[in-house]
């Protein structure tokens, strides 16, 4: 297997709304961000897997030397051998790959978050530098898209933290800020032990209330330069927004099940987001 073929297996294997915009791409940009999400699902599931906050400390570590390997010799993890070319190709930063890294580690250090301020730092190195560096490998004229790559990268990433309370509660991590929780009444316990409370459905109102505005936000920094090669994005806002309408439209009920769409919806959104774009 080599490790282009790793990279398409590891990203076919996880299912993901994400590579359903991967489709329409050209060929080497198609293939560079398939190896760029590879990546990320293998340093997601190092802290996702791994029992040990201890080992998978190590392992974080073991890929921050390996990236560093990317820029400067011949790393061994296919994923990073395929980053090779695609990091010369599209000049990828390497604190950005580093940044995701750091991103994943606070996971292990942090399974609670005081407010939104907080929340937001891990929301821009697990979200946001993905979209920038999406942003650099799709191609941009104006910098004002970067603005929008960060943004959405947001908007993704409180799509995300609503859709995965109640998952998110069963590996005890909280992602909601907790003065916001408290704010609406509702206590740790009440997300730990899925207590569905009125009060609870008003904290999942205004949670989507905010993901709504930074969609807004972020397609408001789009260039119209720009739209066409940003439009694998714009395919993946389409998807991410029926995700958190059909949490609302469900009644928000993510405490004790997990909204999805099904491939045939998520098909035609990409078909749809593609011909209007």
């Amino acid at each position: 297997m080599t490790p282009d073929q790793y990279c398409e297996e590891k990203a076919r294997s996880s299912g993901s709304s994400f590579t359903s915009s991967f489709r329409f791409l050209p060929k080497e940009k198609r293939e560079a961000m398939t190896v760029l999400y590879a990546y990320c699902r293998e340093i997601d599931d190092v802290v996702d897997e791994c029992s040990d906050a201890n080992v998978a400390r190590t392992t974080l570590n073991w890929w921050r030397n390996e990236v560093a390997v990317v820029y400067s010799g011949r790393p061994t993890h296919p994923v990073c051998q395929a980053l090779v070319p695609v990091v010369q190709r599209f000049k990828l930063p390497q604190e950005h790959l580093l940044e995701i890294i750091d991103g994943m580690e606070m996971d292990l250090d942090q399974p609670r978050y005081a407010d939104f301020k907080s929340l937001q730092l891990y929301c821009y190195r697990v979200a946001s530098v993905v979209g920038l560096l999406s942003a650099e490998i799709f191609g941009y004229r104006d910098r004002e898209t970067l603005k929008y790559a960060h943004d959405l990268g947001i908007a993704f990433q409180l799509t995300n933290i609503i859709r995965d309370v109640g998952e998110d509660a069963r590996r005890n991590r909280i992602y909601l800020p907790m003065d916001e929780m408290q704010q609406f009444g509702v206590t740790a316990a009440d997300i730990l032990n899925a207590r569905e409370t009125d009060n609870f459905h008003k904290l999942m109102a205004f949670q989507i209330e905010r993901a709504r505005q930074y969609y807004k936000q972020a397609l408001a920094h789009l260039p119209a330069a720009d739209r066409k090669a940003q439009r694998a994005g714009l395919i993946m806002a389409e998807i991410y927004q029926a995700v958190l309408n059909e949490v609302e439209r469900s009644g928000c009920h993510v405490l004790k099940q997990r909204v999805s769409l099904t491939p045939t919806y998520k098909l035609w959104l990409v078909i749809k987001a593609w011909l209007r774009n």
